[in-house]
């Protein structure tokens, strides 16, 4: 896909976090955007936005939860502005927790709304373009899907899981013209978690919400099969654990990742027990 002008998008959890950097991302490269997230108000706050910004946007309230209802949200999206060119699976759930901390909920709520939704929503879009020959989908990972994060563990599981059936499904694709990409950033510094706590990302780690929009957005334009968006050389350190999982895991010591993840599990299992 070449160019996103006219391109209609229908982008998940796009009321806050990165989901708002994706949709300015896709607006000022011309895409006709489907925004869908719970929070109606501040879906239409950001509609609001993009559309003083010269984009054409619609705000789409739905709880993406609703498995069973998932193919309301593209009716609703071919309603307002036809069939989606696009899929933008960003919706996700991340918490922290020491694991035996978690609840059934929790684990259950945390694979759904980042395995089950994606791969649904997926599924249900595919037909219109495989007949249309012409498409692609990107999925928002992790790089906790490429390199596991401790007391993050379920959430890097389902984040691992997006990265194999990416991968699985953009071979199966091939020559259909549906383009598969799968992004993976690392920790966004001005979004998200480390938005709401202030705290620093680890050594080497931190990347921005601006740069990890651009490159996803990319990675849809360059049909990229797997976008990571990082500062430095990450891809030997993930190569190095395939070779040596410890030494791998001690660089990740190394650079403050537990300690870091630790902090996050102990605030988060405090403020649900306060709640």
């Amino acid at each position: 896909m070449k160019s996103l002008q006219g391109k209609i998008v229908l982008l998940t959890g796009a009321s806050r976090g990165l989901g708002v950097y994706f949709a300015r991302e896709l607006a000022n490269r011309g895409a006709r955007l489907a925004l869908t997230a719970r929070s109606e108000s501040e879906l239409n706050k950001l509609v609001e936005e993009l559309r003083k910004d010269g984009g054409e946007a619609v705000a789409i309230p739905f709880d993406l939860t609703r498995t069973d209802r998932l193919q309301e949200l593209l009716d609703k999206t071919k309603e307002l502005l036809g069939p989606p060119d696009v899929l933008f699976n960003n919706a996700g759930r991340e918490l922290y927790r020491t694991y035996p901390d978690y609840t059934r909920e929790d684990i259950e709520g945390i694979i759904q709304l980042n395995v089950t939704v994606p791969m649904e929503l997926t599924r249900l879009a595919l037909p219109h373009m495989l007949e249309q020959k012409s498409g692609h989908i990107l999925t928002v990972a992790s790089i906790a899907g490429k390199k596991s994060s401790p007391y993050n563990s379920i959430y890097s599981g389902s984040k691992g899981a997006i990265v194999v059936w990416s991968d699985a499904l953009r071979a199966e694709l091939r020559g259909s013209g549906v383009g598969i990409t799968v992004s993976c950033p690392t920790y966004v510094g001005d979004a998200g978690m480390f938005a709401d706590t202030q705290m620093k990302p680890p050594f080497m780690m931190g990347t921005t919400p601006e740069k990890t929009a651009r490159l996803s957005v990319k990675g849809i334009l360059r049909n990229t099969p797997e976008v990571i968006v990082y500062n430095g050389p990450i891809r030997p350190m993930l190569a190095l654990g395939q070779i040596s999982p410890r030494l791998a895991d001690a660089v990740v010591r190394w650079m403050g990742v537990v300690k870091l993840h630790k902090k996050f599990a102990e605030q988060e299992t405090a403020r649900s027990k306060n709640s």
